[in-house]
């Protein structure tokens, strides 16, 4: 039934179109009305202009318009009687409606309203609780009083298998709908979070949608952080830790500083840097920057951008221009992160953002810094390595000017460093990371190192003499046997299936972001895949260990003693790409046993390398990474060339 017209009124009336606006762009009042950027498209002067007497909005820009539903209806993609429902809720409103509809609309409601319980009761337990001592003393020596806790609304999450479930009293579909909780192997209700000090994660209107948990020094627990699984009310990618108290600082300066934890965002905080937000355990990605670029025209990035690849450089390049922000990067000094400098030089960390460098600024001196100009040959390799990170640049205005520095600086000719330029930019730039980028990565170190968005490497064949493969730090990790499975040939080496271990070690240390995305079949290492299959199998990881063949063990192991690095969605594209590139390995050699085998296999060969290109060119965001995961699995499981 449809929702009564007197109800729309009263929750049109009830609503704040100011307050439920600015959740999502910066406001500012102009006489009676109240100005910011459009928050549906991309522009540097306001023309977002918003009637919060009459409730109407509308932009001189792109000519969005409409009351408050229709700004809810655009913004939450949602049709006309949720986007009521949605604002009925939000303003404590009863419309009258059928059960089963309004059952439906509450369930938004109903999972806030549990987690914001959940977050007082853990909060209270870390201020009271006996058991919370340890980690009271633990944030004491981070120097984390009172106050802080109190301002950050921290918790404790006791070390017992349901005690918040129990205490709240959740049921089933509260505990797994909101992420606090979920059903074992065992059929039983768990808590998600047992014995870590508890960050709660808000939007930026202040409620808590999610939770991040770190374990106390000595846990056993091999992952160091572990944040919610998504939910209907969370997000990773549409969802900055500490947002909600840092915009209005945010919006004051017009910048905002990213950083790579909780604790980094509180010592920017306690630095009287009050406009420091990070990422939730995933790298920033697009949907970060259309949420800032809302509140703030710059971006300070207070991590080690230097770790970014060719892949994320053009992202950020290619955002920087979408969204009409700057992306700067605060230089921090070797070896310290912002938690640990707000500690021992608040004033040193206050420095290095008010001194941020443009993003390519700061790669270039990286790669200079690092090298040797005291001779000719170090300055040409130096110069070399500089071009192409400005190569990766877009904008010829951009790269001119840095590639005269480059030739200042490297005491060179402007002119055949151009040349130079040109000829990068006909064989596109490859990879530049840091001051080493011209050494070959180690086939043993990991595939990234920093929490930015990267290509994966494409490093999945095998030694050439098969020989067992080294896991970080050289280690090995498991020798490759036969390395065969139904409708394959060998597989490569369990040190050497990057994307791989590094969907192994996501799975172990944060499978809210893999488990359902993840397959056996998308593993072409033998012994990789039978590890997923022992991990999924399993009550948890020290059952899959336990029960596990050798190899398999010993990988599990390894796994669980790194970090993860790599971003999840890269990741699992990356995974896709190289066991697509299997399959046509595979398919291939099947077409050269005989001309009918060719017939039956040229069609999915043809479909196969169309969907692997799609893939290529889109990246982890292509529709073709769920076409070729389905494709994949029906194959194996059919037994068949699969179908296209």
């Amino acid at each position: 039934m449809g929702i009564p017209d007197e109800d729309v009124a009263r929750v049109r009336a009830a609503a704040d179109i100011v307050a439920i606006i600015g959740e999502h762009t910066a406001l500012k009042r102009v006489g009676r009305r109240w100005s910011g950027l459009c928050p549906f498209h991309a522009e540097k002067t306001a023309s977002f202009s918003v009637n919060a007497e009459e409730g109407f909005y509308y932009c001189f820009g792109c000519q969005a318009k409409g009351d408050v539903i229709t700004f809810v209806r655009e913004i939450e993609h949602l049709d006309f009687v949720d986007a009521v429902r949605w604002l009925a809720d939000r303003s404590g409103i009863t419309i009258h409606e059928d059960a089963e509809s309004g059952r439906d609309s509450q369930r938004r409601k109903v999972f806030l309203d549990v987690m914001e319980q959940a977050t007082e009761w853990y909060h209270q337990r870390l201020l009271n609780g006996p058991d919370a001592g340890q980690a009271r003393d633990y944030l004491r020596s981070r120097g984390y009083g009172g106050s802080v806790v109190r301002r950050f609304r921290m918790g404790w999450a006791p070390d017992g298998w349901d005690t918040l479930c129990q205490a709240l009293g959740l049921s089933e579909d509260l505990a797994v709908g909101s992420g606090l909780g979920f059903v074992n192997r065992r059929g039983k209700l768990q808590d998600s979070f047992r014995a870590r000090v508890l960050f709660p994660i808000c939007d930026p209107s202040g409620h808590p949608v999610a939770l991040g948990g770190r374990i106390l020094p000595g846990s056993e627990d091999p992952a160091k952080y572990k944040n919610s699984q998504e939910t209907p009310i969370y997000a990773k990618r549409k969802v900055l830790y500490a947002l909600n108290w840092a915009k209005p600082e945010v919006i004051k300066a017009n910048e905002v500083v990213v950083c790579e934890g909780y604790t980094d965002v509180i010592g920017f905080f306690e630095a009287g840097v009050e406009r420091a937000v990070a990422t939730c355990g995933t790298a920033l990605a697009e949907d970060h920057f259309r949420l800032l670029r809302n509140f703030a025209t710059r971006i300070v990035l207070a991590f080690d951008a230097d770790g970014a690849g060719q892949a994320a450089a053009s992202r950020f390049y290619e955002w920087e221009s979408q969204y009409e922000v700057d992306v700067a990067v605060a230089s921090l000094p070797a070896g310290s992160d912002p938690a640990d400098l707000a500690r021992s030089d608040p004033g040193a960390l206050r420095t290095a953002v008010a001194e941020a460098k443009p993003f390519l600024q700061f790669r270039v001196e990286r790669v200079l810094a690092a090298a040797d100009l005291s001779t000719p040959e170090g300055r040409a390799r130096a110069a070399d390595a500089a071009l192409h990170a400005v190569a990766e640049h877009p904008d010829n205005f951009v790269r001119d000017p840095y590639l005269m520095q480059i030739a200042t600086r490297c005491q060179l000719d402007p002119a055949p460093l151009r040349e130079r330029m040109a000829q990068i930019l006909r064989e596109g730039p490859k990879e530049v990371t840091g001051p080493d980028a011209r050494r070959p990565r180690p086939r043993d170190t990991p595939a990234s190192e920093e929490p930015w968005v990267r290509e994966p490497e494409d490093d999945w064949e095998g030694g050439a003499d098969g020989a067992a493969g080294a896991g970080p730090g050289g280690r090995p990790v498991g020798s490759r046997g036969n390395g065969t499975r139904p409708g394959t040939g060998p597989g490569p080496s369990a040190g050497t299936s990057r994307p791989g271990l590094e969907a192994l070690r996501l799975a172990i240390h944060r499978p809210e972001t893999v488990a359902h995305r993840l397959e056996a079949e998308l593993f072409v290492d033998d012994v990789q895949r039978r590890a997923f299959e022992a991990l999924v199998t399993s009550d948890d990881l020290h059952q899959a260990i336990d029960n596990a063949t050798p190899d398999v063990a010993e990988l599990l192991l390894l796994q669980a003693v790194e970090e993860p690095h790599g971003d999840p969605d890269d990741t699992f594209s990356q995974l896709v790409r190289v066991a697509s590139r299997r399959a046509l390995a595979d398919l291939a050699r099947d077409a050269r046993a005989s001309p009918e085998a060719a017939a039956q296999a040229g069609t999915s060969v043809v479909w196969l390398r169309q969907a692997v290109s799609q893939l290529d060119a889109e990246g982890p965001s292509s529709e073709a990474v769920d076409r070729l995961v389905a494709w994949l699995v029906e194959r194996e499981r059919s037994g068949s060339g699969g179908g296209t």
